[in-house]
């Protein structure tokens, strides 16, 4: 009796789940994505070993052992030796950047992407109803949306969006507004352009919570086309499912971790603290327990509420992070045949990886995102989703999760799925034959790992400036 009473229950729930999702598809305005375009800095901004140790000589207020901490970042940080910086800071203005240093930089992403989408796309800048522009770090009068409105002769009734402090999950953030827009705007066309300026916000101080952004982010960028026409479907390479936002900027440790301030010099920075890799892992937590319902089968969520149920109940006070995070987080691979991580830096993969279980295979695109183009902030999800269409990855009916961290905190997911195989080298056209390397070892250390050496600890800086 008590087997049949179980069963008709399995059935009822099942039903139930069913029906949710049946409402959930027809509620949900759809959002496809015609075509994504990212950006590739000139050779000329390529930041090899030598110009990164030229850019760093020139911080007159480093000493040796912020210049071992530095070195040391460098090497563990899965950088390569192909990223791109600024314009300003490759000629040496990093100390006193201009506004139209700032301007430059946005114009060259901004335009070399659109030219490229509008071009492959077919579609006329003048058909756009609905643009999205963001970028943290660079507020300027007139916007930046309206810089690209008067560069493309945009119609006056375009609807126009300028995004900035929403850190590098501010990409879905934008997609998440044109969704909502999509319910009251019919058959249209919207543009979302993310990245980030990098120019006037390099840190020239010596707190090293603070010199890790220099040692992290990276110029790039990517445009997107989205449509709600349901005619044009045949035309999409992508379809969003679901989105899920969390902010968790109600916890002190966690609105703190990623942060815009000033030092006791009065240089202005970007600080990551220690606390990111856990502000990250609860807020996908909380976040998870919205997504997860959404895009899981059944049968993994009625395994997962008896898994949990189970070790709640055998759960020792002295149960480690670690252990709580594995306990805490279903198979998503259940529901997700890719996992596109923001490449914000290698802690943060990793962590993902570790607790979603995710294999080397998985973790991949990321990896060698940040390898080759290190952390482009808001633009870094899209690179990621480059690598794994370069690589022949992405075919018909796949759905791939999203999952991006930004200062807030925010944790930023979302599912699509595959409309047509996906085939594009784009951005990693000529590179991406070499993708995985045999290894990620950064050749810093071979040329620079003396100052690791206690016995010449006497060497000054400025003995070394110098002679370099």
């Amino acid at each position: 009796m008590e087997l049949l009473t179980a069963l008709y229950l399995l059935c009822f729930l099942y039903l139930t789940y069913y029906l949710y999702k049946i409402a959930l598809q027809r509620t949900n305005q759809c959002c496809y994505m015609l075509g994504y375009e990212c950006y590739k800095a000139t050779e000329d901004r390529k930041l090899d070993t030598e110009l990164c140790a030229s850019i760093i000589l020139r911080n007159k207020t480093l000493g040796l052992e912020e210049y071992r901490f530095l070195l040391q970042t460098i090497v563990n940080s899965g950088i390569g030796e192909n990223t791109y910086a600024p314009d300003n800071v490759i000629q040496g203005k990093e100390e006193r950047p201009e506004l139209i240093d700032s301007l430059t930089e946005m114009d060259q992403i901004f335009f070399n992407t659109l030219d490229s989408l509008f071009a492959k796309s077919g579609i006329s800048p003048q058909e756009i109803d609905i643009l999205v522009v963001n970028v943290s770090l660079l507020s300027c009068v007139p916007s930046l949306a309206a810089r690209v409105i008067n560069r493309y002769k945009m119609r006056c009734d375009v609807k126009a969006f300028n995004l900035s402090g929403m850190g590098c999950s501010a990409s879905l953030v934008a997609i998440d507004l044109v969704q909502h827009l999509f319910k009251s705007y019919k058959n249209a066309y919207a543009i979302v352009v993310s990245t980030e300026a990098l120019g006037a916000n390099w840190y020239c101080g010596r707190e090293k919570s603070m010199m890790l952004s220099n040692c992290l982010f990276r110029s790039g960028g990517c445009s997107m086309l989205f449509t709600n026409n349901k005619a044009l479907k045949h035309r999409a390479i992508l379809k969003l499912k679901y989105m899920v936002r969390t902010h968790y900027g109600s916890n002190d440790e966690a609105y703190e971790c990623c942060i815009q301030v000033e030092d006791g010099q009065g240089y202005r920075g970007f600080r990551l603290t220690k606390k990111l890799v856990k502000a990250a892992a609860q807020s996908f937590i909380i976040n998870l327990r919205v997504l997860g319902p959404k895009m899981l089968p059944l049968w993994e969520i009625i395994r997962y509420i008896i898994v949990v149920s189970f070790q709640q109940r055998r759960k020792s006070k002295s149960a480690s992070l670690d252990q709580g995070l594995m306990a805490a987080i279903p198979n998503l691979k259940t529901g997700a045949d890719h996992f596109c991580i923001h490449p914000g830096g290698k802690a943060v993969i990793d962590g993902v990886g570790k607790s979603l279980g995710l294999t080397d295979y998985d973790l991949e695109p990321a990896r060698m995102t940040l390898h080759r183009y290190g952390n482009t902030s808001a633009g870094g999800l899209w690179y990621v989703l480059g690598y794994m269409e370069a690589k022949k990855r992405l075919k018909k009916g796949d759905r791939i999760i999203m999952i991006s961290f930004g200062a807030g905190f925010k944790c930023n997911n979302c599912v699509w799925e595959v409309m047509k195989d996906m085939t594009d080298r784009n951005v990693w056209e000529d590179c991406i034959d070499e993708y995985p390397p045999d290894s990620l070892g950064n050749p810093f250390m071979e040329k620079y790992g003396w100052i690791n050496d206690a016995a010449l600890s006497f060497i000054r800086m400025e003995d070394y400036r110098s002679i370099s």
